[in-house]
């Protein structure tokens, strides 16, 4: 049962709630790094005020009522006692900053996803209907710089100017996606995980790979972006298991 005094005077409740599943469900699929990554969400017109988790919580604690309401333009965010991660600070507060189309942000360092940004060419083929999802729709950063401390965030932010590339992968660091809602955006980082797993186990093989031509590539691409409410089905399903189960991320 949720806490009615704590959610009235708590804003974005919906959003909260909606967040915190996408970290349960990151940790439950194994697409975290311990107290380390990061989501984000908007929740302004211009998108300069956001969400996004606590300093060092781990993704399978997180509760709607844990995450910090940020504003990307106030330059004493790192001076105030419950400060986000200054990693996090760097890269998602200079996204939201920077690119108002990056409603939603989600930075992880998954197996699959981190795999292939570590390889020479980190191009994702489309050799099956996942990876077609993303014919044309990532970008690849060569230059990673250390940790993603302010100049660094604001170097990736830089690289989003296209609102049709809607995952970069981070050369020698992981995978970072964007979408305009939590739902779009984890719905997009399930399949590009769930596709780099099927092309890194496809070249552990050692045979020839079939790879979509490209008119058929983009075809699949076209109609899954068109594809009926297939995202907001998708949470709306884990929200459902984790409270059929007694989770308390929507407190």
């Amino acid at each position: 049962m949720l806490d009615v005094q704590k959610t009235a005077n708590l804003a974005y409740w919906e959003e909260r709630v909606d967040m915190a599943a996408a970290f349960r469900w990151a940790a439950r699929l194994n697409m975290h790094e311990g107290v380390a990554n990061h989501f984000s969400l908007a929740v302004n017109e211009d998108g300069t005020r956001f969400l996004m988790n606590p300093n060092q919580k781990h993704f399978a604690r997180v509760k709607a009522s844990d995450l910090l309401l940020l504003d990307a333009n106030d330059p004493t965010t790192m001076d105030t006692p419950n400060a986000p991660d200054p990693t996090a600070w760097g890269l998602h507060g200079s996204i939201h900053k920077l690119c108002s189309h990056a409603r939603c942000v989600m930075h992880v360092h998954s197996v699959h996803a981190t795999v292939l940004a570590c390889l020479a060419d980190s191009t994702l083929p489309p050799i099956d209907q996942n990876s077609a999802i993303f014919f044309n729709r990532t970008m690849t950063d060569h230059d990673f710089a250390g940790l993603a401390f302010e100049e660094e965030g604001l170097r990736c932010a830089d690289m989003l100017g296209d609102p049709n590339k809607k995952v970069m992968i981070m050369g020698n660091h992981g995978v970072l996606v964007i979408g305009h809602t939590v739902a779009d955006t984890f719905n997009r980082l399930y399949y590009f995980e769930r596709a780099a797993e099927t092309y890194i186990r496809a070249l552990q093989t050692g045979k020839p790979l079939r790879i979509l031509s490209d008119e058929i590539a983009e075809k699949t691409a076209q109609e899954l972006e068109d594809y009926p409410d297939q995202s907001e089905c998708h949470l709306a399903e884990l929200k459902a298991i984790l409270d059929e189960e007694g989770s308390n991320y929507g407190s």
